[in-house]
């Protein structure tokens, strides 16, 4: 999971972090893997909510690039595209695509925010 190896996140304050969120946010986070990853994926990758806070993180980066706060890379209109497609699968409307991109963000930023309170 690329955002997460980065040298900004230590694994065991990852870890942490997520057990902490997840509690409070164990819907988002199943909703998101009925729409990103295939059926029952909780019971054949251990690895699911890194994945769908992999994501999340990405959802972030892709809005600190639509908002203009980050420059445009080579990447930016491939991952933006990818990001609609699979936020919106199963035709979704557009509120529905909203709320799922909002749901994403949220759950970056949440993590971010236990992330930097943990020692």
């Amino acid at each position: 999971m690329y955002m997460l190896n980065s040298e900004n996140y230590n694994q065991e304050k990852i870890h942490q972090a997520l057990d902490m969120m997840y509690v409070d946010r164990k819907n988002q986070f199943r909703e998101l893997s009925k729409v990103l990853l295939p059926e029952n994926v909780s019971n054949t990758m251990p690895t699911w909510k890194e994945f769908i806070l992999n994501f999340s993180l990405d959802v972030e980066s892709a809005f600190d690039t639509w908002s203009g706060k980050s420059p445009l890379s080579v990447n930016s209109p491939q991952k933006a595209l990818t990001i609609l497609r699979q936020l919106g699968r199963d035709g979704a409307s557009l509120n529905l695509l909203m709320h799922r991109l909002s749901m994403s963000y949220n759950l970056s930023t949440e993590f971010k925010a236990i992330y930097k309170r943990l020692k």
